[in-house]
C-alpha cells in the first residue's frame, strides 16, 4: 500500500512539473533564433544604414517590457519553387501586442532583413491575424512598414494571402490605424499603409511607391532619383499621403503616441480627456487686433488657434499639402478637438481641389472617432480657374460640403473675416446644422465680396456718372453694400450665427459650447452608406 502510494505520488509529480529542462532550452534556443530575423549579419548592415531592426521599432513605439509577441515561429510553405529559400521563423514580420502610455495596442514591424520585408502568403497571414485581433479588441493597431512588396518566390499564395488584407477596411473607422514608413515600401505593402488614418515618413529613409522605381521612366533616365518619385517630402508636400514626416524612428514612434493620445481605442468609446492647467476664462487679448484693417492683407491662421487652444498646444497634420488649408489636432477643456481652417496668407483663404480633399478627409476620420469639429473661417470664395475646372472642383468642393453636412460629432465654428459665397456654405455654416456659430466684429457674410458685388450690381449707374466721379460713387456704394449685406449682425438677425462675440472672449466661448455639446447624440436615417461624390 505504501509503494502503491509513493508510486502514485511519484507520478503525481511526473506530470505537473510541466515541459523538461530540454524543452526549455529548445524553446530558449528558437526564440534566440526568431529574434535574429534573417541574421546578425543582416542585423548589423541594417544598423549600419542608420534604420532600425524591426524589434528595436517595436521597443521604441512601446512602453517597456509590455511587447507580447505572437506567431513566433511561423515560417513560408516550402514548394518545388522556393526550396533553396532559408526559413526564417516569423516570416520577416514581427507581430503582437502591448501599450503606449498605458494604453492597448496591436502592433506589427516588417523585419527588412528577412527576404528584403517582401510579403509573402504566410507573412501577409500573419499581418491580417494582427488586425483581425485588434478588430476584435476593439484597440488601435500600428504598422510599422519597411518591405518590397509581394515576395515573388512564393508565387501565386503570396497574392491569396495578400488579398485577405482586406480586413484592413473593415477596421476603417472602427479603430485607429497608424501607418509608420521607415523604409522603402513598394506594391501592396504601399497600398496597406495608404490605408491608414495618419501615414507618418522618415524623411531620410520612408518611401512608398506603388511600381518599383525600376519601373518609373524617369528614374531608369536618370531624370529623377528614388526620393523625387516617392520620398517623404515628396509624400508630404505633392501627394498627401504623409501627415508628418519625422526626423528620425524614435522621433516617429513618438508621433504616433502623440496622435494615438487625441483619440479613442474605438469608434463606440469618447476621446481621451487630459485636464490642464490652462483655464477656459483665459482671455485672449492678443486676438483683439490680429485681423488687419486691409481686408486683402494676409495672416497667419495658425497663430490664432494656437492663441485659443490648451496650452498652445496645436498638432498640425498635412502641413505642407494643401496649405490654403490648416488641419490639426489640439485640446480644449481638455478635450480633443479637429481643428480645421482656412489659411489667409496662402491664396487668400480660398478653397481649392486639394484643401478639399485635405480637410474632408480629415473631417470624416474625427468624426467616425467622436472628435468635436472646430473650424476657423476666413475664406473669399473657391479658388477659380480652368485648371480648377477641369480638375473637378465641384465634385471636389462637393466632398468638403458633404463630410461637415454628414458628421455628426459637436460642430463649432467661428468667422474671423471673410465668409463668402459657396465656400461660406462649405465650411460647416449653420445650415449644415453646425452647432454653434460665432464671429467677430470684422466678419464678412456675403455672396461675394462687396467691390464685386457693386461691380455686378451698379454697373449701369456707375458707368452713367463722369469718369472723375465713379472711384468716390463705387466707394458709396461699397460701404451700404457692407451695411446691408456684409456686417455680421446682418447674419446674426436672421439667424444664421448664434453671436458676434469679441475675440478676446474666443477660447472661453467654444469651450463652453464644448461642455454644452458633449453628450450631443444626432439621428440619422437608416441606409447602408451614403455615396460621397469620390
Amino acid at each position: 500500500m505504501g509503494a502503491d502510494s509513493s508510486d502514485a505520488s511519484g507520478a503525481v509529480s511526473s506530470s505537473t512539473s510541466g515541459p523538461t529542462a530540454e524543452r526549455l532550452e529548445d524553446l530558449a534556443y528558437a526564440k534566440s533564433q526568431a529574434e535574429l530575423g534573417g541574421g546578425l549579419k543582416r542585423l548589423e548592415a541594417i544598423r549600419v544604414s542608420g534604420r532600425g531592426t524591426a524589434r528595436d521599432r517595436i521597443r521604441w513605439l512601446l512602453d517597456p517590457e509590455s511587447f507580447i509577441e505572437i506567431d513566433t515561429f511561423i515560417t513560408h510553405r516550402a514548394s518545388e519553387h522556393n526550396l533553396h529559400m532559408l526559413k526564417h521563423l516569423g516570416d520577416g514580420v514581427v507581430a503582437g501586442h502591448g501599450t503606449i502610455d498605458g494604453r492597448r495596442v496591436y502592433c506589427f514591424a516588417q523585419d527588412f532583413s528577412v527576404h528584403g520585408g517582401s510579403m509573402g502568403e504566410m507573412h501577409a497571414k500573419k499581418i491580417t491575424k494582427v488586425v483581425e485581433m485588434a478588430e476584435r479588441s476593439k484597440v488601435p493597431l500600428l504598422c510599422i512598414w519597411d518591405g518590397g512588396g509581394q515576395r515573388a518566390h512564393d508565387g501565386i499564395p503570396a497574392l491569396g494571402g495578400t488579398g485577405e488584407l482586406d480586413h484592413m477596411v473593415s477596421c476603417s473607422g472602427r479603430i485607429p490605424i497608424i501607418s509608420i514608413v521607415l523604409g522603402p515600401v513598394v506594391g501592396v505593402s504601399a497600398l496597406a499603409a495608404g490605408l491608414a488614418d495618419f501615414t507618418i515618413l522618415g524623411r531620410e529613409h520612408g518611401q512608398l511607391f506603388l511600381s518599383s522605381p525600376l519601373e518609373t521612366p524617369e528614374f531608369a533616365s536618370g531624370e529623377l532619383i528614388a526620393d523625387e518619385i516617392g520620398g517623404a517630402n515628396m509624400h508630404a508636400s505633392r501627394s498627401g499621403i504623409a501627415c508628418l514626416i519625422a526626423e528620425d524612428e524614435e522621433e516617429a514612434m513618438a508621433l504616433a503616441a502623440e496622435i494615438l493620445a487625441h483619440f479613442p481605442d474605438h469608434f463606440d468609446a469618447m476621446p481621451p480627456h487630459m485636464p490642464s492647467g490652462d483655464p477656459i476664462e483665459r482671455a485672449n487679448e492678443n486676438l483683439e487686433t490680429f485681423v488687419p484693417d486691409n481686408p486683402n492683407r494676409p495672416y497667419d491662421m495658425t497663430k490664432v488657434i494656437e492663441e485659443v487652444v490648451d496650452d498652445g498646444a496645436f498638432l498640425e497634420l498635412f502641413e505642407a499639402y494643401a496649405e490654403n488649408i490648416v488641419i490639426g489636432l489640439a485640446r480644449m477643456d481638455g478635450m480633443p478637438v479637429g481643428i480645421i481652417a482656412n489659411q489667409p496668407k496662402v491664396l487668400a483663404g480660398c478653397l481649392d481641389i486639394d484643401a478639399s480633399i485635405k480637410a474632408s478627409r480629415f473631417i470624416r476620420t474625427c468624426d467616425a472617432f467622436n472628435i468635436p469639429l472646430v473650424t476657423f473661417e476666413d475664406v473669399p470664395g473657391f479658388l477659380p480657374g480652368v485648371i480648377q475646372e477641369w480638375g473637378g472642383i465641384i465634385r471636389h468642393g462637393a466632398k468638403l460640403l458633404y463630410a461637415y453636412a454628414e458628421a455628426t460629432v459637436p460642430k463649432l465654428t467661428l468667422i474671423t473675416r471673410k465668409a463668402y459665397g459657396g465656400a461660406y456654405l462649405a465650411m460647416s455654416c449653420k445650415h449644415l446644422r453646425s452647432d454653434y456659430n460665432i464671429a467677430w466684429p470684422t466678419a464678412e457674410l456675403a455672396v461675394m465680396g462687396a467691390e464685386g458685388a457693386v461691380n455686378v450690381i451698379h454697373r449701369r449707374e456707375i458707368n452713367a456718372v463722369e469718369e472723375a466721379e465713379r472711384e468716390n460713387v463705387r466707394q458709396n456704394l461699397v460701404s451700404d453694400y457692407k451695411k446691408k449685406f456684409g456686417d455680421p449682425y446682418v447674419a446674426a438677425r436672421n439667424g444664421w450665427l448664434d453671436d458676434v462675440i469679441e475675440p478676446a472672449e474666443t477660447r472661453l466661448r467654444l469651450c463652453r459650447a464644448l461642455r454644452l455639446l458633449r453628450n450631443k447624440k444626432e439621428w440619422t436615417p437608416s441606409k447602408k452608406h451614403g455615396n460621397i461624390p469620390l
